[in-house]
């Protein structure tokens, strides 16, 4: 499966003042496979050492006894036969287990520097944090995160290029060629296009459901059912993971509704997240923290609340108001209860808004991009807002034509600006309202264009 984070490993790999590399992202998006399988073998054939702190309890036992960079080093020498060097790359994977590594990051920059250095984990900031924040805790031994230190990416599930890339590399081709030439696609492989884009909304980015999906897609039914099972077996273990590293029950508790609860808090005409919804009894202060516990692991993304006149750089409304959304698309299909008969059967139309809604949250998430929403007078919005080189560049999601009802409304507060409509329409701009349409299987590509 190709992944276009190998590029970033590549460019860090032959970057003269690289740092060692921390690899952060939510479980099952592929980290171990992208350094291992994609990078490591490849570029470090027979060069490398893997140690997963998961599972090498040996190793996690001594390095919690000796956070020495020195005594480390030795061990690994003394007991996987292995010398790191400049030559030779060494990994720790699940780091979160083994939090002396983390640590050591910073010696291995000021001491090893040359040696090529790549630690990876799931819940890294997460137990840093519950570690930190107790008594008797990391804090109180001097632990510090290695900030300068390190160089970071952050992985996530699969954006439709990516899916597409995997899927079928001809027709990514076609379309990034379309895309670079702003033409729009014909009628009928415009249609054949969505379909394949709806494809994606089902499967999503996690790896093994796309790698089920494409190990089947000769055969629809069975590539859905296949699919779907993979699938909610990574929700149950997203679930199972909410026990992972939180102060206590209630937390889990209240972690898990937030998550099991978002189709439901975006499938009603006021999409902002209300507590009372989930527990008529909850405020703000709340939930705050399983919040909080959602989005540093990389399961939900939150998008913030601005009103009638924006500002650049964008600030979220002093009012808090907030939206939240699934990391991955097909988690997100798969919590709406639309099930695999039912989507494979089903026409454009049967499908709401919302799936594209936080189809766009996912895409521009996987790029860094913070989310924010606009809203006016009169119940107008805009669902995103797009901050391009200091201009602010507003994002109608729409199925269909839609109204330009809001967008009047956001120009009426606001400096014209091009609005950005995706949606299922062809790719095309008007001038006269200076409204650039994106189909959604163009805005991947719109997206690789500006960042």
């Amino acid at each position: 499966m190709e992944r276009k984070y190998l590029a970033n490993l590549l460019e860090w790999n032959s970057d003269e003042d690289r740092k060692p590399l921390l690899v952060l992202g939510a479980r099952q998006v592929g980290k171990s496979y992208l350094i291992e399988e994609l990078f490591a073998k490849e570029y470090y054939k027979n060069r490398y050492l893997r140690i997963d702190c998961s599972d090498d309890t040996d190793f996690v036992n001594f390095a919690m006894r000796n956070d020495s960079l020195d005594k480390v080093l030795d061990y690994i020498q003394i007991h996987y036969d292995f010398i790191p060097d400049a030559n030779h790359l060494l990994i720790f994977d699940e780091a979160q287990e083994c939090l002396p590594i983390i640590k050591m990051m910073k010696h291995f920059c000021e001491r090893k520097r040359d040696i090529p250095l790549i630690v990876s984990g799931s819940l890294v900031r997460i137990k840093i944090h519950r570690h930190t924040h107790k008594r008797g805790g990391l804090a109180d031994k001097g632990f510090l995160f290695p900030v300068g230190k390190i160089n970071q990416l952050i992985v996530y599930p699969l954006t439709f290029d990516e899916f597409l890339l995997n899927y079928k590399k001809p027709t990514y081709d076609f379309l990034l060629e379309h895309y670079q030439n702003k033409k729009s696609i014909p009628t009928d492989l415009h249609q054949e296009l969505l379909r394949i884009f709806n494809n994606y909304l089902f499967v999503g980015g996690m790896p093994e459901s796309v790698q089920t999906f494409l190990r089947h897609k000769e055969n629809p039914t069975i590539a859905y059912e296949k699919t779907s099972a993979r699938i909610k077996e990574i929700y149950s273990n997203y679930l199972s993971d909410m026990e992972l590293y939180q102060v206590s029950a209630e937390s889990i508790m209240k972690s898990r509704l937030i998550f099991r609860n978002i189709f439901s808090q975006l499938n009603k005409e006021n999409k902002n997240f209300k507590y009372s919804e989930i527990n008529e009894k909850y405020r703000s202060r709340d939930v705050a923290t399983p919040i909080e516990w959602l989005q540093t692991a990389n399961i939900v993304n939150k998008a913030h609340l601005v009103k009638e006149h924006v500002t650049s750089p964008l600030i979220e409304d002093e009012d808090s108001l907030f939206r939240l959304y699934l990391s991955d698309v097909g988690l997100f299909t798969y919590q709406s209860g639309l099930n695999a008969k039912t989507f494979a059967s089903s026409k454009d139309n049967a499908l709401s808004g919302i799936y594209y809604e936080n189809f766009v949250a996912c895409e521009l998430a996987a790029r860094g991009i913070e989310l924010f929403y606009w809203k006016g007078k009169r119940d107008s919005e805009l669902e995103f807002l797009l901050n391009v080189d200091g201009e602010i560049l507003p994002i109608d999601v729409k199925k269909t034509k839609g109204s330009l009802k809001s967008m009047q409304e956001f120009r009426s507060h606001n400096k014209r600006s091009t609005i950005i409509k995706v949606s299922a329409n062809q790719y095309g701009y008007n001038e006269e309202h200076d409204i650039l349409t994106i189909p959604y299987y163009f805005f991947s590509f719109f997206l690789n264009e500006r960042f």
